[in-house]
């Protein structure tokens, strides 16, 4: 297991989490990035830096962060977000892991970089709930200008420093896994309102 291979797989697992605040932002700065070789994918994902995966993600990219500015929308995307964070998690993960053999290599792929894009996925669908219940939604826009925010700068930081950026992206996971826990724990131990407490 040489530093290359580590930079790698950081590379792919710092990107592949940043699907969880938004699926095209990382998407598009590994393409750009792959484009100009300041990052290299493994054989079988070069098409991640051709022209017309470069076009289209730009496209993407666009209506996406425009689209969770529009009241209603935003948490209707996040029903349709979170499969796709972990598809595009995995895909990412997945084209930068060294590894010969493709069913391990996919394998790891979702373990890494889907599980980790779906946690973080979870945890701003979470917040996006609670600040749709506490503002009537007016408070949803600074959501989402702090997911794109956190998106565009872990993904920019996961190109060029990618141990660094892994060891910040360990400890938002573990910040968000301990808050999905306590809310697990508060609505499976909330008192019930039926007499005798049942």
């Amino acid at each position: 297991m040489t530093i290359d291979w580590i930079t790698s797989a950081c590379i792919g697992v710092g990107l592949a989490t940043c699907c969880g605040f938004r699926v095209f932002v990382p998407l598009l700065i590994g393409s750009v990035a792959t484009r100009f070789g300041l990052i290299d994918t493994m054989n079988g994902f070069e098409w991640l830096s051709d022209w017309p995966a470069l076009l289209g993600l730009s496209v993407a990219t666009i209506f996406e962060l425009a689209a969770y500015y529009i009241p209603w929308l935003d948490n209707a995307l996040d029903t349709v977000a979170t499969p796709v964070s972990i598809a595009a998690g995995t895909l990412l993960s997945t084209s930068f892991l060294n590894i010969d053999t493709p069913i391990l290599q996919w394998g790891l792929g979702l373990m890494l970089g889907g599980s980790s894009a779906g946690i973080v996925q979870a945890g701003t669908s979470l917040l996006r709930l609670g600040s749709t219940a506490t503002t009537g939604g007016l408070g949803n826009p600074a959501v989402a200008t702090g997911e794109n925010i956190a998106s565009v700068g872990l993904s920019i930081l996961t190109v060029l420093l990618p141990l660094v950026a892994v060891i910040i992206i360990a400890v938002v996971l573990i910040f968000v896994i301990t808050q999905l826990l306590t809310k697990r724990k508060i609505w499976f131990t909330r008192p019930s309102s039926k007499p005798g407490g049942v």
